[in-house]
């Protein structure tokens, strides 16, 4: 079945789990929707995984538009969405709205995401009101690291809990029909999922949200710069592929690759009449 915004809101009053994972190109993307899972998120930490940058910052909206329609090219079922990039939305309301746009006419994205409180929700009302779902981000916002002082779990202290609950109210009331929580305590997560209408995904946020969301890099042991502590790996894919690139080296290297089997024939008579 499509999942939309409606299919979103549905799971949460049913106490449904929704899924989501990352994804950057069409072929992953495929197995992704082909497996199931409610939502595939097109992540600037394509800048991490893919680009190979040290945090977010540097990601472009063409970067999103480029990875995001070729997702959006094999997601079938999945709703995919977009982040907004830094600066794409954080200078103007009209900013925003434009962005987004472009990142649904020009990456077919279903919905958006961006980063933050309060402070954005006159862009999520906006792009709202344009008729744009939007997926909001609280807790560990990456592209804020800088403010934040480095990759810090988010909402420990009395007044940083308060303020994420506000900002958790602020962007459902602007229209957000979803909410990130990153490295946040679970026990925060848990009064934040409860008190929402909307759902939760959870990324470091405990089990209570209403889904949860990795990046299948990390879930796959493909990306070994750095892993998080909320990071389980469902399958050791990067021992595997390199396990495979060896024996790809070694058979081309000992000229048994490739085979008999693996070669396309011509007749002797045509042979004969080269020389």
């Amino acid at each position: 079945m499509k999942n939309t915004v409606l299919t979103f809101k549905q799971a949460k009053e049913k106490g449904e789990k929704l899924t989501m994972l990352t994804a950057y190109d069409y072929s992953t993307a495929k197995l992704i929707d082909e497996a199931g899972v409610n939502s595939i998120l097109v992540g600037d930490s394509l800048g991490n995984v893919i680009l190979g940058y040290e945090n977010t910052i540097s990601v472009t909206m063409e970067d999103m538009i480029h990875h995001g329609a070729a997702v959006a090219r094999a997601a079938k079922n999945a709703l995919v969405v977009v982040d907004m990039p830094f600066m794409s939305y954080q200078t103007s309301v009209y900013d925003a709205v434009v962005n987004a746009g472009r990142l649904m006419k020009e990456a077919k994205a279903g919905a958006v995401k961006l980063e933050g409180g309060k402070e954005v929700c006159p862009q999520i009302q906006a792009i709202v009101q344009a008729g744009i779902p939007v997926v909001a981000h609280l807790g560990l916002t990456p592209q804020s690291i800088h403010a934040f002082g480095g990759f810090k779990v988010q909402g420990k202290t009395e007044e940083a809990a308060k303020k994420l609950l506000d900002d958790a109210m602020a962007v459902q009331k602007a229209g957000a029909f979803c909410v990130v929580l990153e490295c946040v305590p679970a026990k925060l997560a848990e009064i934040v999922t409860k008190g929402l209408e909307i759902p939760t995904i959870g990324i470091g946020a405990g089990n209570v949200c209403d889904g949860q969301v990795l990046v299948y890099q990390d879930m796959l042991g493909m990306f070994s710069d750095f892993t998080p502590k909320f990071v389980k790996k469902f399958a050791n894919v990067g021992e595997i592929m390199k396990e495979a690139f060896t024996a790809y080296c070694k058979e081309v290297g000992e000229g048994s690759f490739p085979g008999e089997e693996h070669e396309y024939t011509i007749s002797d008579h045509v042979i004969s009449k080269l020389y």
